[in-house]
């Protein structure tokens, strides 16, 4: 029997089927779709080890852009290069795209939006499970001393007092780093990445051509950091306040698709684009969204294992991948305020997260089983 390694054409197929999958069933933002890329890239099919997979974690959360897409694209130039990088990447936001243009086709025909997308309240106690299990076996492989643990518990506390997540991430960087480097202090602290943000695009509040829509969302998708909230925040003094091309409740429920949809929030944009053009709307608002990721994780994946490798910026990287962590541990709290509702979602949620940790089942069936359930729920 052959032990050669598969052809790039078959990590190409490889890459386009898992990706394709999980845009179409990976619900619940961010931290849940990086549980599931865990679940199938380093539990299932390792492709990486659990320590590479932290580091593209920490790398992600470094630089501007959907963390969860900026995943994607890193498994995908790890497993295939340069056509795994876009094959990955493409692969993950075409299926959100799709079905957040049909909504918005629904959208503004109807002028609102069809009541199934609301029949997801069992998905959101699966998706709070299968966090929970990827934060207990991540947090296994980067929590080894106490420094770690100390940094952990001060990057959550941070994060439940409102400090910003990137600010969370350079101090725990730079806290792990100095206290390793203690004999040899030096004065380079802080990996690069945020001095390849491009100034952000000028635009015309003349009016949403294609043009100017373009650059606003190029110029979102190249500075921003943090949740679908930061996004929201984002898209509001844009688009509502300095352009006047959307309302209050019309950006509200462009969001609201963004986040109920599976795959990346980000395609949000999507929507937006639908809304004010049409179908080239929709296309040049999710191209100009993604675009800079595509870029940033070019640029910056093949200096991972280079940085690994140096003492200093393997501190750095290391106290990165514990704060990364400690806010995906907050984000699943929050997620778990929100999903637990009722007994029944309490008992989802446990009887989801028993099931992860006692077999190796594909989390798909288990978000299938939560929506089949929320189904149920509201006709009883």
């Amino acid at each position: 029997m052959s032990d050669a390694p598969p052809s790039l054409r078959a990590r190409l197929v490889e890459l386009a089927a898992l990706f394709l999958r999980l845009g179409v069933t990976a619900f619940g933002g961010p931290a849940a779709h990086i549980a599931m890329m865990e679940d199938e890239v380093v539990a299932r099919r390792q492709w990486l080890t659990r320590a590479e997979f932290l580091d593209l974690l920490g790398a992600t959360n470094l630089i501007p852009g959907p963390n969860s897409t900026e995943m994607a694209i890193h498994v995908g130039h790890r497993r295939a290069g340069w056509a795994g990088l876009v094959v990955a990447g493409c692969a993950f936001i075409v299926p959100s795209a799709l079905l957040v243009t049909a909504l918005a086709w629904a959208y503004m025909r109807w002028g609102a939006l069809p009541r199934s997308v609301a029949l997801l309240d069992g998905v959101k106690p699966v998706v709070v499970a299968i966090v929970v299990q990827a934060l207990w076996r991540l947090g296994r492989a980067v929590l080894h001393n106490w420094l770690d643990a100390s940094v952990a518990v001060a990057a959550v506390a941070a994060s439940l007092a409102g400090l910003h997540e990137l600010a969370i991430l350079a101090l725990a960087g730079l806290v792990v780093a100095l206290v390793r480097a203690r004999p040899k202090p030096t004065a380079a602290l802080i990996l690069p990445f945020g001095g390849l943000v491009p100034a952000a695009a000028a635009t015309s509040a003349a009016g949403a051509g294609l043009l100017p829509l373009f650059l606003v969302f190029l110029k979102i998708g190249s500075v921003l950091f943090g949740s679908g909230y930061v996004l929201l925040a984002f898209l509001r003094s844009d688009l509502v306040e300095r352009y006047h091309w959307l309302t209050n409740d019309q950006l509200l429920d462009a969001i609201s698709v963004g986040q109920l949809t599976p795959g990346p929030v980000s395609t949000t944009a999507t929507f937006i684009g639908w809304m004010l053009h049409g179908a080239p709307g929709a296309l040049v608002a999710t191209v100009a969204m993604f675009l800079p990721a595509f870029i940033f994780v070019a640029l910056s994946g093949p200096l991972v294992p280079r940085l690994r490798r140096s003492p200093l910026f393997g501190g750095i990287l290391d106290g990165v991948n514990v704060a990364s962590l400690a806010l995906m541990a907050t984000v699943s709290w929050q997620l778990g305020r929100a999903a637990v509702t009722s007994w029944w979602t309490a008992a989802l949620v446990a009887a989801s997260l028993l099931v992860l940790l006692r077999t190796r089942i594909n989390s798909m069936w288990l978000i299938l089983g939560g929506a089949a359930a929320g189904t149920l729920a509201r006709l009883f």
